[in-house]
């Protein structure tokens, strides 16, 4: 994402990179960040930014629901504009220039034995504006400082003509190590998301059902055991989406309201067995707690308390992560997303998904298994049919 000539540069670059698709995001004006994140496709696993001011203007507003990243402006691309300033005759001693921090400009600079003492910097810092920019260069001109660097198009637009102005753009190289720290961190945040998450519950056995029912977003099976806690086997992945990054359990209160004392603790490894052995960790803790209490417990002595009660919404896993998780493809997720905001009821059936998708019932009952054994959805309820039939069971879906 960026500006149209930043972006076909930078797809240039990562479109070469082995695992590497891109998909053009290109605006107006920076301004425009958040909104065009907004209405971005829904398959596209992380965002990478041409520059710092669009990347923390749709940081800002909320917008990133993904991995994310910016490409930076230091080493190469002042290097390259200082060569552009001497070709044209320029002494490039003195200049101004935005975004970049002072240190980075200084270190650039001696590296390439030019004095430091003519560089006047604005740094980065959130909320600076074009305005800003433009500003800053300008009473550095009227200061008798007559190079201007830039890292900003739309301020390089308004400045152009007035002064000598330089644009930096990005070098090849920081475009190449951007991109493959987003690679990195999205490998592991799927490393992350297939872990085994095991889950004992301390609860009276008649709360079975209402267990089973209260856990089935959480993709998990259920196990009872003998004269112990009931066991939960699930991922990390519907864990966090079900527990909004760990922080909220809802069901401990709703089960807790009915049969009293509930305790659960979760335990996430890499096997089954690391899982367990930090569940029982994690139970013994919220038995320290309360009678109501819910702990997740991981390597390296992490043990986070889960909030019994809903303090803030869901957060769900993007549709390409949810597309892996459930075993649909991404279009199939949208097609669904599409229905949702189509009508005015925030359940579906297996009727109705069959309708919108154009598939017979017992597919889309297997689609909505899916989708609940990955944390997507949940049954709601029954909806009787007129005259002869069985009811239909609802469900709410988290897309």
């Amino acid at each position: 994402m960026g500006p149209q000539d930043l972006v076909a540069a930078t797809r240039e670059v990562a479109d070469a990179m082995p695992g590497v698709k891109t998909h053009p995001l290109p605006y107006e004006t920076e301004t425009d960040a958040a909104q065009v994140v907004r209405d971005s496709p829904a398959d596209i696993d992380v965002f990478l930014f041409t520059g710092i001011v669009p990347y923390e203007l749709a940081v800002a507003a909320g917008a990133l629901d993904r991995p994310a990243s910016f490409v930076t402006y230091t080493g190469a691309p002042l290097l390259n504009a200082m060569l552009r300033l001497l070709r044209d005759g320029h002494d490039p001693s003195s200049f101004s220039i935005d975004i970049l921090d002072v240190g980075q400009v200084e270190e650039t600079l001696r590296e390439a034995g030019i004095a430091t003492s003519g560089a006047h910097v604005l740094p980065y810092r959130r909320g600076l504006t074009a305005s800003d920019i433009v500003e800053f260069h300008r009473e550095r001109a009227a200061e008798g400082v007559n190079i201007a660097i830039t890292c900003l198009r739309s301020a390089y637009d308004v400045l152009e003509g007035d002064i000598t102005v330089v644009r930096l753009a990005p070098s090849i190289h920081s475009i190449r190590y951007a991109t493959q720290q987003l690679l990195a961190a999205v490998g592991q945040a799927r490393s992350d998301d297939a872990q085994v998450v095991v889950g004992l519950c301390d609860l009276p056995a008649a709360a079975e059902a209402d267990l089973r029912r209260e856990t089935s977003g959480l993709g998990s099976a259920v196990v009872a055991s003998s004269g112990g806690p009931f066991v939960l086997f699930t991922t990390r992945g519907p864990l966090d989406a079900a527990t909004s990054g760990f922080t909220e359990l809802p069901l401990v209160a709703k089960l807790g309201a009915v049969h009293g004392t509930v305790r659960i603790g979760f335990g996430v490894g890499g096997s089954a067995a690391e899982a367990e052995a930090l569940a029982k960790r994690a139970l013994g803790r919220a038995g320290k707690l309360g009678k109501q209490a819910a702990v997740v417990s991981m390597r390296n002595d992490i043990d986070l308390t889960l909030s019994g009660t809903a303090t803030k919404p869901v957060r769900r896993p993007s549709l390409s992560l949810l597309s892996q998780r459930a075993g649909l493809s991404t279009a199939t997720l949208m097609r669904l997303r599409d229905m949702l905001a189509e009508q005015d009821e925030p359940t579906v059936t297996t009727r109705s998904v069959a309708a919108a998708l154009s598939v017979q019932q017992r597919t889309a009952r297997r689609l909505l298994n899916r989708l609940e054994r990955a944390g997507a959805a949940q049954s709601t309820g029954r909806q009787g049919l007129e005259g002869s039939g069985r009811p239909l069971v609802t469900y709410e879906l988290y897309l």
